[in-house]
């Protein structure tokens, strides 16, 4: 589904479906989908929802799924102790605009810092000599980034190298 994914934004042809959606159904949808992995590997999953994130929001819930889903995948393959965090946070209304902001946080291997550029190239892996035994083509973060800019957002983030990674975006939904 993810090549099909890619050629599809490769043409063009991705479109967001807007919808509104149950931000906690969201986000307990994609716990449920990692919690095994997370629990196979010894890992703490996380969830920080600050309060104030309305429970009702419009957008595509789907890409927002998938987007998350793709990170909380690399969180927990590329963490080998400690936790991954899904931390969902009000950054501020704007009429009916809300911000919010979606971190992914681990506790893995982190990132060096010359291997920054490379993260989101396509079909490109980093620290391939430390990451050989997992498994993975390197699109994930490709197909991640364009379904972002699809929505007006972008991928960030902050790393420590043997210390763990932050990956974060924020959108503006419809509140």
């Amino acid at each position: 589904a993810i090549i099909l994914d890619f050629s599809k934004i490769e043409d063009g042809k991705m479109n967001l479906v807007p919808v509104e959606f149950d931000t906690a159904v969201l986000i307990t949808g994609l716990v449920n989908s990692i919690s095994e992995r997370a629990r196979t590997k010894g890992l703490e999953l996380i969830v920080d929802i600050d309060e104030t994130v309305p429970s009702k929001l419009y957008g595509d819930d789907v890409r927002i799924s998938q987007v998350l889903m793709n990170l909380l995948t690399n969180g927990v393959k590329y963490t080998e102790k400690g936790s991954v965090t899904v931390r969902v946070q009000n950054q501020g209304v704007t009429g009916d605009d809300v911000n919010i902001r979606f971190d992914v946080i681990d506790t893995g291997i982190g990132i060096k810092p010359e291997d920054m550029p490379r993260l989101f190239s396509e079909f490109e892996r980093i620290d391939e000599k430390r990451n050989r035994h997992i498994e993975g083509t390197g699109l994930g973060m490709s197909i991640t980034r364009r379904i972002l800019a699809l929505m007006g957002s972008e991928l960030k983030v902050d790393s420590v190298y043997g210390s763990g990674s932050t990956f974060y975006f924020s959108l503006k939904q419809i509140a």
